[in-house]
């Protein structure tokens, strides 16, 4: 007889071991499940927030709703409004409705590539904080739709570069003028010779310049030069200073006999000879004082009839 035919010995207690399995095994699943509820923030105390959107393309329940980076929500159900604009229902927990505010602005960006983000920016923290069931309107930007647009700028922006670089553009034209204005530059007479558009024009005006300078140097030497018009005034008025102080002197003497003819009366024909002699005195004092005045306006360069020409 061998020990396969030999009759196996019963477990104890087999059924109760099972029943034990499964209950730990129903009690790991139902932990799991809890700490999976927990972690999402089912038990969490949160504030509804109504985002007003004009499609949910791409919005799903369950998707964040971030800060700064940082997830402060989840969408919980995405519903269509009578007015069939999107309504996108958020859960906020308690402990993060402190970042959200009445003048907080919500986005929702759909990129190419990735999915939907929804995001919420407050400028101001201390403005009101955002209430409960509160209903913002997001904003949307879409990559896409930005794509025809971006297409029709670029294709303006090849035909403007196109017409630049045409053999006819003005461009063109700008610069063949500006290679023509330098080459003038570079030219016998530099910059001049490009201001007035050519060496036969500046080659004038420097011929006028030094016609000028010759002109003026000359009339500075008769001017004030040795025996020029300077000198010959300087000397005139020191003639007529000398003749000045003997009119002067004269007319003391005229002063003087005067006083004499009224003190003595007796001696009136002695009186009247001095004042005829005096006053022939005076009289060729202001004769000479004439003809030195005379002498001057004919000396002097910028008296009425003098008369500067030009070359």
């Amino acid at each position: 007889m061998t020990e396969a035919d030999l009759p196996s010995e019963p477990v104890a207690h087999v059924e109760t071991k099972a029943v034990i399995l499964l209950v730990l095994m129903a009690a790991l699943i139902a932990a799991f499940l809890l700490y999976v509820m927990y972690a999402r923030g089912v038990f969490e105390s949160t504030q509804r927030l109504v985002l007003i959107a004009d499609n949910s393309e791409g919005v799903i329940p369950g998707m964040d709703m971030t800060f700064s980076g940082f997830p402060i929500g989840r969408v919980q159900r995405v519903e269509l409004a009578a007015d069939g604009k999107a309504r996108i229902l958020v859960d906020v927990p308690r402990k993060d409705a402190k970042w959200l505010r009445q003048s907080s602005v919500f986005t929702m960006e759909k990129s190419m590539v990735g999915e939907t983000r929804i995001r919420a920016y407050s400028g101001i923290l201390t403005d009101p904080p955002l209430e409960d069931n509160a209903s913002r309107t997001v904003l949307a930007g879409d990559t896409a739709a930005e794509i025809p647009k971006l297409v029709a700028s670029a294709r303006a922006l090849l035909e403007n570069l196109d017409n630049m670089t045409r053999s006819d553009s003005s461009i063109n034209n700008s610069l063949a003028n500006i290679e023509a204005a330098t080459g003038r530059f570079g030219g016998k007479y530099g910059l001049l010779g490009g201001a007035l558009g050519s060496e036969a024009e500046a080659r004038k005006l420097l011929q006028t310049l030094e016609h000028v300078d010759a002109l003026i140097l000359k009339a500075d030497r008769r001017v004030f030069g040795k025996e020029g018009v300077m000198d010959d005034a300087q000397a005139a008025i020191r003639q007529l200073n000398v003749v000045l102080k003997d009119a002067s002197a004269s007319l003391k003497k005229v002063d003087a006999v005067l006083v004499e003819a009224q003190a003595v009366a007796g001696n009136a024909n002695k009186a009247t000879k001095d004042l005829s002699v005096l006053r022939a005195e005076v009289d060729a004092s202001l004769r000479k004082v004439t003809r030195l005045i005379d002498e001057i306006n004919r000396k002097w360069p910028f008296a009425s009839e003098t008369e500067l020409k030009l070359p």
